[in-house]
């Protein structure tokens, strides 16, 4: 059960927290992606990405660490530009901006995405020359895709959600989800 004292951003990384310390580091985002059922590359490239691009953003103020922590308390400074819009500044949950998603983007079924339909929510949400904010939203929201898709391809409104609140990621390292054995090892 998550801590109702943290938001939703911070209940979304917490499962990453393998020592419950508050601070995630390399090790533990390639534990946390190793036990959700990711392959060594793709859990490997994720703890250098994640930890790399988010480290600075969670400790301001303080100087820079060669372990690449990152702080839970202070998740909400690493939002990046062009993303969903589903996690406020402060890191609470729009349940507007959520629902958004599918009604302009989700085409063949009103509850799920394809890939297809993924890429063009993507694209809808590049602000102009926003480099780094691009390729921040396709590799969580491709990660998400590989790991939340349906053996039909469709990437369900409840697993986004449950990805949101970090649900998802103690679900799969369970085993009780049913993706697990459809997740893609690179």
């Amino acid at each position: 059960m998550a801590d109702p004292s943290l938001n939703v951003l911070q209940r979304h990384v917490t499962f990453f927290d393998q020592n419950h310390d508050g601070i995630i580091y390399p090790a533990e985002t390639f534990q946390g992606f190793r036990a959700i059922g990711s392959g060594i590359l793709l859990s490997y490239i994720a703890a250098i990405f994640i930890n790399v691009g988010l480290s600075g953003k969670t400790r301001p103020g303080k100087p820079f660490s060669k372990d690449f922590p990152i702080e839970i308390q202070n998740i909400n400074f690493a939002k990046h530009t062009s993303d969903s819009g589903v996690f406020d500044k402060d890191g609470r949950f729009v349940e507007s901006k959520f629902e958004e998603i599918f009604a302009k983007n989700a085409h063949t079924r009103p509850d799920a995405l394809t890939s297809d339909e993924l890429e063009g929510f993507l694209k809808s949400n590049r602000q102009p020359k926003d480099y780094g904010g691009w390729l921040a939203g396709y590799v969580e929201w491709k990660i998400m895709y590989m790991l939340g898709k349906d053996k039909d391809g469709f990437l369900h409104k409840d697993t986004v959600r449950a990805a949101c609140d970090g649900s998802l990621f103690e679900k799969l390292a369970r085993g009780k989800g049913s993706t697990k054995e459809e997740n893609i090892q690179i």
